[in-house]
């Protein structure tokens, strides 16, 4: 019991420390002022509020693509990294969104725009979406997010008509308190705390009132013979205001509904008709500011599949980008302060951009490209990240397994390369980065192709990581169902490909092109389960590393135009030129590359030296490779390939030995047993033919 009670404690400290200290805090509108002159900031309008968000998480800068990471999304550091994003066009994406909304900040024109996130289904624009609410309602909980609203006090001591219920009334558009101040004093404020002001963007506000706060201060000052000061310190009170979703504050998100039900005040607002009776329909008092739009005030409106809307339903949106105004139906214009964000998938933009009667709602978006991940690498931790997540069973995902299933998702996204030099697959690798295995391919020059070929963009097609998760996810089961406790490359593929054409967003048209891709993907596979048991037969690190030693002995003497001496006779010899090149040609280098790759590992080797290293052939993992190969091609011929496949036919303390080493490399013994069988019916069947 004392435990229970311990812990409730604990919780209940926890939930307090949540909270802003002073969320339930009430300040005079004398304090308001003396805060924005000792911190100007807690007057920024939404896009700079936004701007500064993404900025306060953490930002790391990629050189080499000139992107800017933002650690919200890369590393996600309030969720302790659950909802991370992967992949070089992803976060092209999301720099792109923070620039238009920086932009904005400095009243450039984005903030008169909709952002609208651009891309095929599951490519992640929704989880980004859903990040960026997210993490802007913990940045306004703390102290670098802050700002204030204001409520209506002692209403009914003036208004002889005020319901009793209304006695006190918040800002019903949560507004900024320095909308208060006539416009004069208002720029004169606004000048000084501007002075300042260490941000990049002028802090400005000429918003009117809404119609029901323009009411009371109109009564009031009549009350006070207008004495704006009596208003502001008998009437008003100023509080912090921190987002939530749920609570619709400052935040919301719009769904589409049904064509025939679809209503504007379901986006500006509409009459309470509860105090129709106490008002009158037409006093600004009986207006229900529940709409979208109003809700979102100071902060963020998530419009998902925004496209999908009516066409007249989107003409609200024209004023609320373009005028920063909403017009609810029987009310004057209402200013509103907020970043749009609108979603859509391929279908509805095609639609809405041949539509001729959309083109001023064209006209006020800013497209912003979220195309599928195109690094399967970086798809791989998509997959990852969703067993993470979840409740696994205890069953070892094998080797190379969600690499794979990367790389056949990759395979269905990027275009076809117009180079007949260029592999689809070569293509796929050099995206992932693997540039030293062709070094002789261009990325920039295949992504510029892409660019022209494709319709809309490369990655904005193909299979989405849904349908190869689910895969996944089934194949995971199918293996504890037979009681395997591993799942492999070779399981993933099946499932795979028996579902291609029973998965509703893969058209008829391309599942001969997808069969296809996915034979080069076990292709692939192959490869890799051959290179990882070539490592587990063939290696030695005592022989490696004085293959290694050799090498660079060579190699500097060729450099430097020496002689070597020979490792028998001690003699002084030329530089064993046919030693080298079987050492380079295990990596597929031509003979006029060799000289290339010499010098780089001889600077390498220097490199270290001057580090202080000592020569390790292992800590350089291209000529670790080409090491491990051909050591492998001088012991291959003493191993009995077909044995592998039968444990019957060989010695098994010698096939434990190499499950063992298959072991280290991340397999379970089951999954050892079987890669060993697979890879050596391969090598044993290419022996044959050979």
């Amino acid at each position: 019991m004392n435990d229970t009670h311990d812990t409730l404690a604990e919780l209940s400290r926890e939930y307090r420390d949540a909270i802003p200290a002073d969320l339930r805090e009430y300040h005079t509108f004398g304090w308001y002022l003396d805060e924005l002159y000792s911190n100007p900031k807690v007057a920024r309008n939404a896009h700079q509020r936004v701007a500064d968000m993404f900025d306060y998480y953490g930002t790391e800068y990629d050189e080499d693509d000139g992107v800017v990471e933002y650690e919200l999304a890369s590393e996600d550091p309030v969720n302790d990294g659950e909802n991370t994003f992967y992949g070089r066009v992803i976060h092209e994406a999301i720099h792109e969104f923070v620039n238009k909304v920086k932009s904005g900040a400095r009243g450039l024109g984005p903030q008169k725009r909709i952002k609208l996130l651009l891309g095929p289904v599951g490519s992640g624009k929704s989880d980004f979406d859903r990040q960026v609410r997210r993490y802007y309602e913990d940045y306004t909980r703390r102290d670098d997010g802050r700002m204030y609203t204001f409520r209506w006090t002692n209403l009914c001591d003036v208004i002889p008509d005020q319901d009793p219920a209304d006695d006190v009334v918040r800002s019903p558009m949560n507004q900024d308190p320095i909308v208060l101040l006539p416009q004069e004093q208002r720029d004169r404020v606004l000048e000084e705390i501007n002075e300042e002001l260490d941000a990049p963007y002028t802090i400005r506000n000429e918003q009117s009132l809404d119609p029901a706060s323009e009411f009371y201060m109109d009564r009031l000052l009549a009350h006070y013979d207008d004495d704006l000061q009596a208003v502001l310190e008998n009437h008003v009170e100023v509080m912090r205001l921190v987002a939530d979703e749920n609570m619709r504050q400052a935040i919301e998100t719009f769904e589409p509904k049904d064509k025939k039900n679809q209503d504007e005040t379901e986006l500006t607002g509409d009459v309470n008709y509860s105090k129709i009776a106490i008002y009158g329909e037409s006093d600004p008092r009986a207006f229900d500011y529940s709409g979208a739009f109003c809700n979102a005030n100071r902060g963020l409106f998530s419009g998902e599949e925004l496209l999908k809307l009516q066409r007249e339903f989107l003409y609200d949106f024209l004023h609320a980008t373009q005028e920063q105004t909403i017009k609810p139906k029987n009310n004057p214009r209402i200013d509103i302060d907020q970043v749009i964000v609108g979603r859509t998938n391929m279908p509805e933009y095609k639609d809405k951009k041949g539509d001729e009667k959309m083109e001023a709602f064209n006209d006020r978006t800013k497209r912003i490209d979220f195309p599928y991940v195109l690094q399967y690498e970086a798809e791989a931790r998509i997959y990852r990240k969703m067993l993470r997540n979840a409740d696994l069973p205890d069953i070892i995902v094998e080797p190379h397994t969600l690499e794979m299933a990367g790389l056949f998702g990759v395979l269905t996204r990027i275009e076809e390369p117009d180079s007949g030099t260029v592999s689809l697959v070569q293509k796929a690798k050099a995206y992932n980065g693997e540039i030293d295995e062709a070094e002789d391919i261009d990325v920039r020059k295949l992504r510029d192709e892409a660019a022209e070929s494709a319709e809309i963009g490369e990655g904005m097609e193909g299979v989405s990581p849904r349908f190869i998760g689910d895969e996944i996810a089934e194949a995971i089961m199918d293996s504890m169902h037979r009681s395997r406790d591993f799942l492999s490359p070779l399981t993933t593929f099946n499932h795979l490909e028996e579902n291609i054409e029973n998965h509703g967003s893969i058209p008829e048209e391309r599942f001969e092109t997808y069969h296809r891709y996915l034979e080069l993907v076990r292709e692939e596979y192959k490869e890799r389960a051959i290179e990882d048991v070539r490592h587990a037969l063939a290696y030695d690190v005592d022989e490696i590393q004085r293959q290694g030693e050799k090498y660079m002995d060579h190699v500097m003497a060729y450099i430097d135009d020496d002689t070597v001496e020979d490792e028998i006779t001690g003699r002084e010899q030329e530089p064993d030129e046919q030693f080298l090149r079987s050492v380079e040609e295990k990596l597929d280098l031509p003979e006029d590359r060799k000289d290339d790759f010499r010098q780089e590992v001889s600077n390498w080797v220097s490199r270290r030296a001057r580090e202080g290293d000592t020569f390790n052939p292992q800590d350089n993992d291209r000529l670790r490779r080409a090491l491990e190969r051909k050591l492998w091609e001088d012991k291959k011929h003493n191993i009995n390939f077909s044995a592998l496949v039968s444990s019957g036919e060989m010695d098994d303390e010698e096939r434990n030995q190499w499950i063992d080493a298959l072991i280290e490399q991340g397999y379970s013994e089951d999954g050892a047993a079987e890669v060993l069988e697979f890879a050596g019916a391969e090598v044993a069947k290419s022996e044959m033919e050979e």
